[in-house]
């Protein structure tokens, strides 16, 4: 039976979509390095490569909730303007600012946070555990850190319609669909009255 984390684990190595590394990895009854060939023989599993390509075309997308108290806009870009006009790409968009709407993100990427952030959350947290052993205290700040990204930061979040997937599985997936460089490039997320 394939697990979670053996999915995971072909996607950080290949780059290929959730749904592909599962696939793989059924067709080669668990072998990691099957799998791989299996995803190297559909053409699969190269977003990693893509990585130095520029994503200069994309689009503008938007979300409004019901009742109109909720709006983002969000760009995301790609490599070719073919690719920002297909279905993949446009319901792409759709569920990240729908996800936006609904998760709240504050940065897209923990590179995002201001090291100040950091530091402050760094300094709240060594407060509330002063009284822990020192070697114990480095992995509970490391832990909650961590915590404190996957609910801040749009790509560590998980999405809001599926929660075995984070928003970076999200654009690994397309990546896969698409064959190009896929970036979330800014978004702003609009509240009626704030």
């Amino acid at each position: 039976m394939t697990t979670l984390q053996q999915i995971k684990d072909l996607r950080a190595k290949t780059g290929a979509g959730m749904m592909d590394c599962k696939n793989a990895l059924v067709a080669s009854s668990g072998d990691f390095e099957a799998a791989i060939i299996h995803l190297r023989k559909q053409g699969l599993g190269y977003g990693n490569k893509r990585a130095g390509k520029v994503a200069s075309e994309g689009t503008v997308g938007y979300y409004i909730h019901a009742g109109g108290k909720i709006g983002v806009l969000i760009e995301v870009n790609c490599e070719t303007d073919f690719s920002s006009k297909s279905d993949t790409f446009q319901s792409f968009v759709r569920d990240v600012a729908m996800h936006i709407a609904a998760a709240d993100p504050s940065w897209i990427s923990r590179n995002d946070v201001p090291t100040a952030v950091v530091d402050q959350e760094k300094s709240i947290i060594s407060a509330q555990i002063q009284n822990k052993p020192p070697q114990v205290m480095q992995k509970i700040i490391d832990g909650r850190l961590n915590k404190f990204y996957k609910e801040q930061c749009l790509l560590d979040q998980l999405f809001v319609r599926d929660q075995n997937l984070t928003i970076t599985d999200l654009v690994g997936d397309l990546i896969s669909k698409i064959g190009e460089k896929v970036e979330i490039k800014r978004f702003t997320r609009y509240v009626l009255g704030e």
